[in-house]
């Protein structure tokens, strides 16, 4: 059966555009089937309008091989269904329309949502739903605040390295970036915001286990591997369980209040258009 549909298909790419133009022939052969399955057939035609424009002769064999297979197992399925689905499964007209129903009502309410809602969040409101759902901001993994560097073996002056990345000295920060910027393959300086341990340990060549012990007691650590070294400096740390600062949980926060607002503005939309009903008395009770 491959064989013979390979076939085909190269002969269907090298014929397929003169036969599909003798439509006008009383022997019309875009009309000769391909191949049946039961009462359905593939046509000549059919395949002829499929085939994409401008195929190589090479791709057009893969196409029309591939195109004919979905087409027999499709109707397989089909057969299959119309004979093992009771009428009303088979009552398409009804899951049509209520498709199109809930498909109108989400492009309008997609459009006047991208019209006239604002997701402005204000500092408050942030602030408000961390408090109130404090525990829904729960850790599950330790995160940390620090300094990470990964630099070459064959770095210069590594020992300056060693006492920079330490420090939390601005002047020392500075040399730190500098020093990384020119020699380091990564560097991360994140003493103003949070990272997940794990981001660290990715990066590393062999993985910290039991990172929520590691982190109570050890400030620094380094290690190496045949081309690098790693420097890791920790200066705080929060463990899982621990309420997550609310820095590192804003956007999350963010996005639940404009969800949020956007399920109240979609609610008042249909309060407000319930209320124009029954004013201009379009709504009628019986």
């Amino acid at each position: 059966m491959r064989y013979s549909i390979k076939y085909l298909a190269l002969v269907l790419t090298i014929s397929l555009s003169v036969m599909y133009g003798c439509s006008s022939a009383p022997d019309d052969p875009g009309a000769r089937p391909l191949v049946a399955v039961g009462d359905h057939q593939l046509t000549y035609r059919m395949l002829g309008s499929a085939v994409p424009n401008h195929l190589s002769v090479e791709d057009s064999v893969v196409f029309v091989q591939d195109y004919i297979n979905r087409w027999i197992r499709s109707e397989l399925l089909l057969q299959k269904a119309e004979l093992n689905l009771s009428p009303k499964e088979k009552d398409v007209e009804r899951l049509l329309e209520e498709y199109r129903r809930s498909l109108l009502i989400h492009q309008y309410q997609q459009k006047l949502l991208a019209q006239k809602f604002s997701p402005f969040i204000t500092g408050n409101e942030i602030n408000k739903c961390y408090t109130d759902m404090e525990d829904n901001f729960r850790l599950e993994d330790v995160i940390i605040k620090g300094t990470f560097v990964i630099v070459p073996k064959t770095a210069p002056n590594i020992n300056t390295l060693e006492k920079l990345y330490r420090s939390e000295d601005q002047e020392d920060l500075v040399k730190l970036e500098t020093y990384c910027f020119q020699n380091a393959r990564k560097y991360e300086i994140f003493l103003d915001h949070w990272l997940p341990m794990e981001e660290i340990n990715r990066a590393l060549p062999e993985p910290i286990s039991r990172t929520d012990q590691f982190v109570k007691y050890n400030k620094i650590y380094n290690t190496s591997d045949s081309l690098n070294q790693y420097f890791l400096s920790i200066k705080d740390f929060k463990l899982p369980s621990d309420l997550a600062p609310i820095e590192y949980v804003e956007e999350k926060i963010k996005s639940i209040l404009i969800n949020k607002k956007r399920m109240e503005f979609l609610k008042q939309l249909e309060t407000d258009l319930y209320e124009e009903g029954l004013n201009n008395k379009s709504i009628k009770f019986y």
